[in-house]
C-alpha cells in the first residue's frame, strides 16, 4: 500500500482537486471554481519535474 500511495500521489491529489473545482462550480462559485481548475494541471506538472529531476 506504501508503494502504491508513494507512485501515484499526485494523481489522486490532481483528482481531488478536479473534483473540489466541479464541486464549486456546481455550488454556483465560478470565480473560485475557475481558479482551483489549474491546480491539477500544476500538481501533475510539479511532480513530472520533480521526478525527472530524482532520476537523474
Amino acid at each position: 500500500m506504501k508503494h502504491f500511495i508513494n507512485t501515484w500521489y499526485p494523481i489522486i491529489l490532481a483528482f481531488g482537486c478536479l473534483l473540489y473545482s466541479v464541486g464549486l462550480g456546481l455550488a454556483d462559485r465560478t470565480a473560485e471554481a475557475q481558479y482551483s481548475a489549474h491546480w491539477p494541471g500544476t500538481i501533475l506538472l510539479f511532480a513530472i519535474a520533480i521526478r525527472q529531476r530524482r532520476n537523474s
